[in-house]
C-alpha cells in the first residue's frame, strides 16, 4: 500500500528548558506535490520546526504525522531528507563528495554501512542530476558555496525520499545555480514530492511556491501564495512598514502606497524590518529586490513609528 506524501502538525508546543516557548499550539496541514515556503523573522521558530519533523526535539505537547505515519516510524522509512544551510556544516571534516552523497543511502544499509550496487547506482544518477559528477573525489572543503549546495542537494536524491527540507537554499548560490535548484524542485514537486522550504528571499516565493505557511512562534497565516502572501500579512510577521516588494521591475501588491522593502539574511540586520528610505535621491520609491542587500550606503531604516504617509 503507498503511502501518502503529507505532513500533518496537530498542536504542537515546544518549550526550552530555560522556560522560552520555541512554538505554541502550531497547526500545519501540507501534501505532496506541492513548493512550500516557511517564512518568519529570526528566531521565529522556523528551526524549530524543522527540527520538530525531524524528529530531533521532541514537543511537549502535540503531534507530528508524516505520510500517515507516527513520526518514530515516518524516519524508520527515509520519507523525509534535508538539505542544510551551509553555517550548519564542517566544511572542513576530510570527506569527499561521493562519501557525502553516498550517505543518504545510509537508511538502506546495514550497521556496517556497506554499499551495495543499487546504493552506489543511486549515487551516481543523483550525483548526474544536479552536475557534480566530476566532482566526486574532491574534497567538500574545495568547493564553492554552490557547488556545496548541490552536494546537499544530490545528497537529498539519492535518499529518495517523499519529503525534502531545505534551509536557505537561495543563500550564498549565483544565479545559474539557484535557477538549476529551483528546476530541479520544481520537477519534483511535478514528482509528487512535498517540498518545505525555509527562506528569507521572498522574491522567489511568488514565482516559485505555490503555498505559504507565515510563522511566529505560531502559525499567523497558511495558505495558497496567492491569497496568503499579502501586504497585511506580511506587516504582521516582519512587524514593520512593509509597503511593497517589486520583483524584476513589477508591483508584487498593487496599492497607491509604493515604499519599497528590502529584505536581508540573518546576518544583516535585526529581526525586525521596517520602510525604507532612498536617502540620495529622497523618493520612497526607489524598487529594492528582496533576498538581497543592494546600495545600503544610500538608504537608512525607518522606524515604524517615524514613517507617515505622504
Amino acid at each position: 500500500m503507498s503511502l501518502p506524501t503529507t505532513i500533518e502538525i496537530h498542536n504542537v508546543t515546544v518549550r526550552y528548558n530555560n522556560g522560552h516557548t520555541a512554538l505554541h499550539d502550531v497547526n500545519v496541514a501540507l501534501c505532496g506535490g506541492t513548493t512550500c515556503a516557511l517564512v518568519g523573522v529570526n528566531g521565529s521558530g522556523k528551526s524549530t520546526l524543522f527540527k520538530v519533523i525531524m524528529g530531533l526535539v521532541k514537543p511537549q505537547a502535540g503531534e507530528i504525522v508524516l505520510c500517515g505515519l507516527p513520526i518514530n516510524q515516518a524516519l524508520k522509512q527515509n520519507l523525509i531528507s534535508y538539505v542544510p544551510q551551509s553555517e550548519e556544516v564542517d566544511w572542513q571534516f576530510p570527506v569527499s563528495v561521493y562519501d557525502v552523497v553516498m550517505m543518504g543511502r545510509y537508511g538502506y544499509m546495514n550497521f556496517l554501512r556497506i554499499a551495495k550496487e543499487q546504493d552506489k547506482q543511486k549515487v551516481a544518477e543523483a550525483m548526474a542530476r544536479v552536475d557534480i559528477s566530476h566532482l566526486k573525489n574532491r574534497q567538500i572543503s574545495e568547493l564553492s558555496g554552490g557547488q556545496k549546495k548541490r552536494v546537499f542537494l544530490a545528497r537529498a536524491l539519492a535518499q529518495e525520499s517523499k519529503i525534502i527540507l531545505l534551509d536557505e537554499p537561495f543563500t550564498g548560490v549565483d544565479v545559474k545555480t539557484e535557477k538549476a535548484i529551483m528546476d530541479l524542485l520544481d520537477e519534483l514537486r511535478n514528482l509528487g514530492h512535498l517540498i518545505l522550504i525555509s527562506t528569507h528571499n521572498l522574491g522567489t516565493i511568488p514565482e516559485f511556491c505555490d503555498q505559504v505557511v507565515m510563522i511566529d512562534r505560531t502559525i499567523l497565516a497558511a495558505g495558497s501564495t496567492q491569497s496568503t502572501f499579502t501586504q497585511a500579512n506580511l506587516e504582521k510577521v516582519f512587524g514593520g512598514v512593509l509597503r511593497q516588494i517589486r520583483l524584476a521591475g513589477k508591483d508584487l501588491h498593487d496599492d497607491d502606497d509604493h515604499r519599497a522593502v528590502t529584505i536581508l539574511a540573518d546576518d544583516e540586520v535585526p529581526a525586525v524590518f521596517y520602510g525604507v528610505h532612498d536617502v540620495k535621491n529622497h523618493n520612497h520609491n526607489t524598487p529594492i529586490k528582496a533576498g538581497g542587500q543592494q546600495n545600503m550606503n544610500q538608504r537608512k531604516f525607518i522606524p515604524k513609528e517615524a514613517v507617515k504617509d505622504d
